[in-house]
């Protein structure tokens, strides 16, 4: 009996083992509560930077401003300033884009979609749509869509070359960034439906070319493939 057992346990290691790394298995979500904790077994190594600005950041979400010539834009006195202190997981396809066609968006927005929808829960926790970024400019990028403007604007935040206006409701993110982005939002438009404007097509066809695919990237998204259990394939395509 003890034998039968022995081998009834192994089987079971076996089958759990296979599911890990079967490229067939189903895909293993999270809501954004639980993909918060998960993605630390992403972000860790040569990916433990930023996406709007490059700072590197410790294991506990200090960022380091040196890294990247990082400023807070705002009065130390004032709680986004306080925001620029930490890492937050940024949307690039944000929430509201999300949710905003969903009945649970109108019935009481995010915390309702978050709490009731399930379809919801699943994209707002998708790891492939999440990047660890300042908390300032988290923030100040709000719902804002990204753009390009072919003038050269101010910095806003010391070194980091990522620009928002405020007026026009646009951010436009540093160019290490942009190719990412672009990805990501096809990624969201092919596996959720989320529409993309033609000029936002536009836009990232011209950012996905411009920018390829780099190793980091490709990393990135193998580490997510072995939490999450699925490819974007906008990335993964490109790094065969």
């Amino acid at each position: 009996m003890k034998s039968f057992g022995f081998i009834l346990l192994l089987a079971v290691f076996i089958v759990i083992a296979w599911s890990r790394v079967d490229p067939t298995a189903a895909p293993q979500h999270y809501n954004y509560r639980d993909a918060s904790k998960q993605l630390k077994r992403v972000y860790y190594g040569e990916l433990q930077e930023t996406l709007y600005c490059g700072c590197k950041y410790d294991d506990k979400k200090n960022v380091d401003f040196s890294s990247c010539d990082f400023k807070p834009r705002e009065n130390p006195k004032r709680k986004s300033f306080k925001r620029a202190e930490r890492i937050e997981w940024e949307h690039m396809v944000t929430a509201h884009n999300m949710g905003q066609h969903l009945p649970c968006w109108r019935d009481g927005g995010r915390k309702n979609c978050s709490a009731n929808d399930t379809v919801f829960k699943v994209m707002e926790g998708d790891m492939h749509n999440l990047y660890p970024a300042i908390g300032e400019v988290n923030g100040d990028r709000n719902n804002f869509m990204f753009s390009q403007w072919t003038n050269d604007p101010e910095p806003m935040y010391g070194g980091c070359k990522t620009i928002v206006d405020f007026k026009l409701k646009k951010a436009q993110p540093r160019e290490e960034a942009r190719g990412i982005i672009a990805r990501a939002h096809f990624y969201m438009e092919k596996t959720y439906g989320v529409n993309l404007s033609k000029q936002d097509r536009k836009l990232f066809e011209a950012w996905d070319k411009m920018y390829p695919v780099t190793e980091k990237e490709c990393e990135r998204d193998r580490r997510i493939f072995k939490v999450q259990g699925d490819h974007n394939p906008f990335v993964y395509d490109k790094c065969k």
